[in-house]
């Protein structure tokens, strides 16, 4: 990693740490440099400042920044997923423990941050050189919430 790339800085209230460690745990990868809070900051002292992690080879920072700035949609992390079960397994740790569901593979974690959990080839389907079958996926999609593959697939060649 080239400590200069830019990365992107996500914020948090209080949780930067815990979001930190837990993407960590879900998605592999790694803990960097913890800054911490001193005496007289907005958070009390020892609080995670800055937290920087390693996710599948991207670096992040997290952010505790407090309550002014919250996670939206407009800015979310897509997963690849090489199958159903990693598709699966990502998705449900990312729910876990106060997640929500959208819809078209969508979820936004406890922690407020959205995800798109996606299968490897998707991007094949819907580039795919049968415009037919990629209608037919794109309206099969527009139906799910946690996207399944085999119905894509399915979808795409009728």
């Amino acid at each position: 990693m080239n400590p200069s790339s830019p990365k992107p800085c996500l914020w948090f209230n209080g949780r930067a740490e815990d979001a930190a460690r837990f993407y960590v745990s879900v998605l592999g990868g790694e803990l960097g440099d913890i800054s911490r809070y001193g005496e007289g900051a907005p958070f009390p002292a020892g609080t995670a400042l800055v937290v920087e992690f390693i996710l599948r080879d991207v670096a992040f920072q997290a952010l505790n920044g407090g309550p002014m700035y919250a996670l939206s949609p407009a800015m979310s992390l897509s997963v690849t997923c090489k199958d159903q079960s990693e598709l699966d397994r990502t998705w449900d740790a990312l729910l876990a423990d106060g997640g929500r569901e959208s819809r078209c593979g969508w979820l936004t974690d406890r922690f407020g941050l959205s995800w798109q959990i996606v299968p490897q080839g998707m991007a094949e389907v819907f580039a795919g050189p049968d415009a037919a079958g990629t209608a037919r996926a794109m309206g099969a999609m527009m139906g799910m919430v946690k996207l399944d593959i085999a119905a894509l697939e399915q979808a795409y060649r009728g």
